[in-house]
């Protein structure tokens, strides 16, 4: 099986072949024709697909002939990018798309190690960088077990260590020459991207005790994104790109919304110097907060539709999709984490009204449940559980129980059924609007509200109301 493979690149061209190819693609009429002959294959299809973002995409199909040639062609030049030859048996492999008319022959035991290239030092240097790449893993692989094998020997694990460290240098250098001898390449801009930024050693006293702890890590990701060109939209039809804003969000950021927004928006004043990324970005990284499952993460949806779509910055987003977009940051804003929790005032089952904003206690549970939901016949029998548990070990807790099914009396029958002694309110006409302030779209939602009804988690289960309670009363103590 094929698999994908780093990106790497050997440079053996001189600059009179540089010249030829370059003059080759400048002649060349419009449009593309990408010529694939794959030993081993024919009378068959295959398909040409590209990169874009994590996801990839078909972009032409043709039939394999006899002779085992595959030929792609179109009026229209294809964006540059990684693109995927991709056979029926769903093996593939990758090629660098920037000049338009060029061949590749190549064999389907081996595609990497057997390719031959015509027309194209883009994929010259790709295919190189490959098999490079793939020479020195194996051989780093080697070693390494080697060091396992070896791991009671101090002075053999100290010398095979230094050979591992010898290949990444080489690799380096590999790859830093490719980038002075062929700068105007893509591949080149691959291999940028691709490229980390040296730390340097954090700062240190007079006794050589490191001052500063978290200086490398603020080093990081402070020059993680330099050698990003946000205004190439070649670098879309790649996974470098989102690989990129995906380690940067998500791992160089503390997992807390605010910090998530200030990266966030790092990302996209970055991407505005191109149109086509800097929409990548936006709706990228809204969809992924806004469908997050992570709580919290509602905050950097809605900062994102705000401040790049409401504010009309999306240039492709109609009047439709940001209608929808508003409706879904109204019925998200008044319960983001942090938030006072919106007060409701609703009658028991007496008719006797009960304010939310009344209630004492250090911890309120909300939670909005219906009694024909089979979910909720589990779920909320065990936070009554609960509920009854904890204020007996002295807990200050308290259950403000809202039931949403317009049956008055089979929510009467759940409530004596399963002994809820809790608050038991309902609005059956919904002179609340509660489903809009708390985003009651199925059941059971369950919010913990703390002393000042502020909102500190939601959409948990008993379980998980237990444990952070629990744990909140721990940093108190």
């Amino acid at each position: 099986m094929v698999k994908k493979h780093n990106f790497s690149v050997r440079n053996f061209f001189s600059f009179t072949l540089l010249l030829l190819i370059l003059s080759f693609t400048a002649s060349a009429s419009g449009g593309y024709e990408i010529r694939v002959r794959m030993n081993g294959l024919r009378d068959t299809v295959c398909y040409l697909g590209n990169h874009f973002g994590d996801k990839q995409y078909v972009k032409d199909t043709v039939r394999v002939d006899h002779d085992g040639w595959a030929i792609f062609k179109g009026n229209e030049p294809l964006p540059g990018g990684i693109y995927l030859v991709v056979l029926p048996s769903h093996t593939y492999f990758e090629i660098v798309v920037n000049e338009q008319k060029f061949s590749i022959e190549t064999d389907t035991t081996d595609f990497v190690e057997s390719m031959k290239i015509t027309g194209s030092l883009e994929n010259k240097l790709f295919n190189d960088h490959q098999k490079f790449i793939v020479e020195r893993t194996k051989y780093s692989q080697t070693v390494k077990g080697r060091m396992d094998a070896n791991k009671d020997n101090k002075d053999s694990t100290a010398a095979l260590k230094k050979i591992i460290a010898d290949v990444d240098k080489e690799v380096k250098e590999y790859r830093l020459k490719l980038m002075r001898d062929f700068p105007q390449t893509f591949m080149a801009k691959i291999i940028k991207t691709m490229s980390e930024p040296e730390v340097p050693e954090a700062p240190k006293d007079e006794k050589g005790n490191i001052t500063d702890s978290t200086f490398q890590f603020r080093y990081y990701k402070a020059h993680y994104l330099e050698n990003v060109d946000f205004s190439d939209d070649r670098l879309l039809r790649t996974p470098l790109l989102q690989t990129k804003i995906k380690t940067y969000t998500q791992q160089l950021t503390v997992p807390l919304p605010d910090s998530i927004i200030a990266s966030v928006d790092t990302i996209i004043d970055r991407s505005k110097a191109n149109k086509e990324v800097f929409k990548y970005a936006v709706a990228t990284l809204a969809n992924f907060y806004e469908t997050s499952n992570i709580m919290g993460y509602d905050k950097v949806f809605v900062h994102i539709a705000e401040k790049y779509y409401l504010s009309n910055d999306a240039y492709w987003a109609d009047s439709t999709l940001k209608a929808k977009i508003h409706e879904r940051v109204m019925k998200i804003k008044p319960n983001i984490l942090g938030e006072k929790a919106y007060n409701l005032v609703m009658p028991d089952t007496a008719f006797v009204m009960h304010s939310l904003q009344d209630i004492k206690e250090k911890y309120t549970i909300l939670a909005f449940w219906d009694p024909t939901c089979s979910h909720c016949k589990h779920e909320i029998p065990m936070l009554s559980a609960y509920r009854d548990s904890a204020r007996a070990k002295g807990i200050s807790v308290e259950v403000f129980s809202v039931g949403i099914e317009s049956d008055i009396e089979l929510w009467k029958k759940f409530i004596r059924d399963n002994k809820l002694k809790w608050i038991n309110v309902s609005d059956l006409y919904n002179n609340t609007n509660f489903r809009n302030y708390y985003d009651i779209y199925s059941t059971p939602v369950i919010y913990l509200l703390d002393d000042q009804k502020r909102i500190i988690a939601k959409r948990l289960d008993t379980e998980k109301i237990r444990d952070f309670i629990s744990n909140s009363m721990k940093g108190t103590k």
